[in-house]
């Protein structure tokens, strides 16, 4: 069966051509060596699972996308604007949504669509800050993804 590789290598080619992604990685996210500041803007790919439904497989993936947040030295009382904080968490979930946002609409209608890799539902986003031992935040995006079953032979 190779749909597993296939569906993977799909969606980790997309976020390669992605200009906010710098590296992307899968399996375990306490895997990856989360210090070394080199890897961000970092897309991670966690396969959930995958339900075979005769004629399809239907692979429930998360992908984070992940960047370190910088802090500033100044003080908040010294801010012009203190609406936006003392780092740049904010730019960070608008960067790292349009990478899940982009992704999302290949699925939906670009090249991976029309390779028959096909987003089914609606996905789902959910942003995240303090989630991991370093200032980290981004965004974890689960959604479902179909895929032709050809490894199906009936007798």
């Amino acid at each position: 069966m190779r749909n597993f590789y296939l569906v993977l290598e799909k969606i980790k080619t997309f976020l390669e051509g992605h200009s906010q992604v710098n590296v992307v990685t899968t399996g375990d996210i306490f895997d990856v060596d989360l210090n070394k500041q080199t890897i961000f803007p970092l897309s991670h790919i966690i396969i959930n699972s995958a339900n075979l439904e005769g004629p399809v497989i239907r692979f429930n993936i998360s992908v984070l996308a992940i960047d370190i947040v910088d802090e500033t030295k100044e003080n908040p009382r010294d801010q012009n604007e203190p609406f936006y904080g003392t780092n740049n968490t904010q730019d960070i979930l608008n960067t790292q949504l349009a990478v899940c946002n982009a992704l999302i609409k290949e699925l939906e209608k670009g090249d991976l669509h029309f390779d028959k890799y096909q987003l089914q539902g609606a996905p789902q986003c959910l942003p995240f800050q303090d989630r991991f031992e370093n200032l980290l935040a981004g965004w974890n995006c689960t959604f479902d993804v179909i895929t032709a079953n050809t490894e199906i032979s009936v007798c």
